[in-house]
């Protein structure tokens, strides 16, 4: 899926096939990352109740970060001297997460973007690991570290709302 760029030899201290895992890897999760961002988008467009501009704003923040982590993993892929893959058709074919009907309830809007934070932070906990003892990428395990950070306080607030 991902192509390398082949106009100038990286020499980063990282063999090509090592670069092409944590690229495979990293295009997963850019994949996931935009399923992600197009439900909470949805959501804030379409949640409902007498809380309406609280959720309203809270998936707006929400998709806003989202949206900077998927920059930051296609310029991550990018500086691995491969192109970020932008096709949603293409995307989707590696992508775990999953869009189902939209549900009206905030509740159930909330509880199913916890599953899909929480989905990420398990594979971003493997790739961690991975990428360090794998593919002796400690650069982009710091990276996916952050990441890892980010969508850990996600669902921690995700979370205490269905409390």
């Amino acid at each position: 899926m991902a192509t390398i760029q082949t106009d100038v030899k990286i020499n980063i201290g990282l063999s090509q096939k090592n670069r092409e895992g944590v690229v495979k890897a990293l295009t997963k999760l850019l994949a996931d990352e935009h399923v992600l961002y197009n439900k909470t988008r949805s959501y804030h467009w379409n949640v409902e109740g007498t809380s309406f501009m609280e959720y309203h704003n809270l998936f707006e923040a929400q998709y806003t970060q989202t949206a900077e982590h998927i920059d930051q993993i296609a310029e991550r892929i990018r500086t691995l001297g491969f192109y970020a893959e932008g096709r949603l058709k293409e995307l989707l074919k590696v992508a775990e997460l999953q869009e189902p009907e939209i549900p009206s309830e905030p509740g159930d809007q909330i509880a199913n973007l916890l599953m899909d934070h929480e989905t990420i932070i398990r594979n971003l906990r493997k790739q961690i690991k991975e990428f360090t003892d794998e593919f002796e990428d400690d650069g982009s395990a710091d990276f996916i570290t952050g990441l890892l950070q980010d969508h850990e306080k996600t669902a921690w607030m995700l979370r205490s709302y269905l409390k």
